[in-house]
């Protein structure tokens, strides 16, 4: 399964146009994730392109309950899919690591940060895609790629400019990624929680 992985887009959906045409123009992708911010965008994409769009609220859509994630079925096992305000990506990605274990799940998308992220908590595959509208990480942009095979999981970050420009585009691309933990820095200057 190719599946572009996309969060926070604002109401700015004109570079996951671009992106998907240019992915589409090589290989299919048969599903797009969308990680919240805004849930309506993930409804207009999916009515303009024609493709299944998974997504799920963000906290600007007003998703603080318990109910604000899901679960996409792949070949290799299940991914949860969430916002992420409500695990606290922000500080760390644990509260997030053990609910996808929990849910029985291989992986999981979310996005939340605005910063693009492929990495490996144990056995559990962490995307968060970024932001294609709204960077926060200097970047010019980011969106996500996951391949699943039944025997098999591949991930990488893009970087808009960089792969619209024709290069790799790579941002991150890890078979064996590095555990990643909270930063002093996010907690207070990203975390709606304070």
């Amino acid at each position: 399964m190719r599946i572009l992985v996309i969060s926070d887009t604002h109401g700015k959906c004109e570079r996951v146009y671009e992106v998907y045409k240019k992915l589409v123009s090589e290989t299919p992708v048969d599903i797009i994730v969308h990680c919240g911010d805004y849930a309506a965008d993930a409804r207009e994409i999916q009515a303009r392109l024609g493709v299944h769009v998974a997504w799920v609220k963000g906290n600007c859509d007003g998703a603080f309950g318990e109910d604000n994630w899901s679960i996409l079925e792949t070949e290799y096992g299940n991914f949860i899919i969430t916002h992420g305000h409500a695990e606290n990506v922000g500080f760390s990605q644990q509260n997030l690591y053990y609910k996808a274990l929990e849910n029985d799940c291989v992986g999981a998308f979310f996005g939340h940060t605005h910063r693009g992220v492929y990495t490996q908590l144990g056995d559990v595959y962490m995307m968060n895609p970024g932001s294609l509208s709204k960077p926060r990480d200097g970047s010019g942009g980011t969106f996500g790629l996951m391949v699943t095979t039944e025997d098999s999981v591949w991930g990488k970050i893009y970087r808009y400019d960089d792969f619209m420009d024709g290069g790799s585009g790579s941002s991150t691309e890890k078979k064996k990624p590095k555990v990643q933990g909270g930063k002093l820095r996010s907690l207070l200057n990203y975390s709606d929680r304070f």
